[in-house]
């Protein structure tokens, strides 16, 4: 995709945290921790553009999406929206602009009721908020939603059990877009689906993109869906934004260790290609967003790591390139091949934990190494 260029970004989300508390006690609660879901993450979205964010499960990219429409309260930074703080507003003003702000599901079936029609479905947002011109303009809107998802009108009767999972998305996307938002967040659309499904369901994204002028925010964890659809990537880690780059540049030159890693694992289709690929294995697993490691929050699993600067300095999100942002003290030498990396093994012997690898080598890890030719089915 191409982005709009934008003078002003219509989403701004600046030093963006979200602690929950850590409750211990029966008879009196008391907080003895916080879990860093979010912890300082600064990104923009132009208009008209997608924006992707990915990383491993726990790193706090859905909790993120819901902060920005206040789904989950903030506990720190600032969310701005069209040029208004999302976070000093309440009631209506904040009802009032939620309706810009429109969010797809990762479960489609989870998110519609299942008590509903598609009718009532999708009548129920347009009434409301006082759209669609009466009963007659709402029944003539609903029709031209469900035409623009591509199902038939035969589907309006219909409950969400007599769909498919992809029909069932399309109705989420209906439901999303029929307030005439400006900014659409989907958190993972099409990883619960088929891969013949999920093409399907990308393609219809992008074409109500650009009919209606959406800007997306896209949290996903198949890479390959990620880079069809986004203009530009972030990779989240424990919390933090730890690289951005637009979706080329980051596919085709990562200078995180941790996007290293992520890249390497992402099957190629050409046989002889794949075969003599470096794959980057990571040692352990994530480290608990409650008690994060000092330092680069990476240092614990990183191939690169520098022992004193990596465990006690906080690497800041630098400029290394047009728009590439990076979050780690040596991105430059690793991108001129200056600093070698240690092997996974290496690594796990320092933290005296095992190597877990990823992808095809462990269907048990994330699907964030599964392209639209290997998905991994949630459950």
């Amino acid at each position: 995709m191409t982005a709009v260029p934008s003078a002003e970004p219509l989403l701004r989300v600046e030093g963006l945290q979200v602690h929950f508390p850590i409750k211990r006690g029966v008879f009196v609660d008391r907080t003895v921790g916080h879990v860093r879901a979010v912890d300082g993450v600064d990104l923009a979205i132009d208009r008209g553009t997608t924006y992707g964010l990915v990383g491993e499960s726990g790193c706090g990219k859905s909790t993120l999406g819901r902060a920005v429409l206040r789904l989950v309260e903030p506990t720190g930074g600032r969310v701005v929206f069209d040029g208004t703080d999302v976070s000093t507003l309440s009631g209506e003003p904040l009802r009032t602009l939620r309706r810009r702000m429109q969010m797809v599901f990762q479960d489609p079936l989870g998110s519609l009721d299942p008590r509903q029609n598609v009718e009532s479905l999708l009548s129920e947002p347009l009434l409301a908020h006082g759209m669609g011109g009466g009963r007659q303009g709402v029944a003539t809107r609903i029709r031209t939603l469900l035409d623009a998802v591509g199902l038939p009108s035969a589907a309006l009767r219909r409950y969400p059990h007599e769909f498919s999972g992809g029909q069932r998305q399309r109705i989420g996307i209906a439901r999303a877009i029929s307030l005439e938002p400006d900014l659409l967040i989907a958190d993972e659309p099409v990883s619960a689906l088929d891969v013949s499904v999920q093409a399907q369901v990308v393609n219809l994204l992008e074409e109500l993109q650009e009919r209606l002028g959406l800007t997306y925010l896209v949290i996903a964890h198949d890479l390959a869906v990620v880079r069809h659809i986004s203009d530009v990537v972030g990779v989240m880690y424990l919390g933090s934004l730890v690289e951005q780059a637009p979706s080329d540049v980051l596919y085709e030159q990562p200078l995180h260790p941790y996007s290293r890693a992520l890249m390497s694992a992402v099957p190629v289709p050409d046989p002889v290609v794949e075969a003599d690929r470096e794959r980057i294995l990571l040692a352990g697993d994530l480290p608990s967003p409650a008690n994060p490691p000092s330092g680069c929050r990476f240092h614990t699993r990183c191939p690169w790591r520098q022992e004193t600067r990596c465990d006690d300095e906080v690497p800041v999100l630098r400029e290394l390139g047009p728009g590439h942002l990076v979050s780690c003290h040596w991105a430059e030498e690793i991108r001129d091949g200056l600093l070698a990396p240690r092997s996974a093994e290496e690594v796990a012997a320092t933290q005296g934990v095992s190597v877990r690898p990823t992808g095809a080598d462990n269907p048990e890890s994330d699907a964030l190494v599964q392209g639209l030719d290997a998905p991994i089915e949630r459950t």
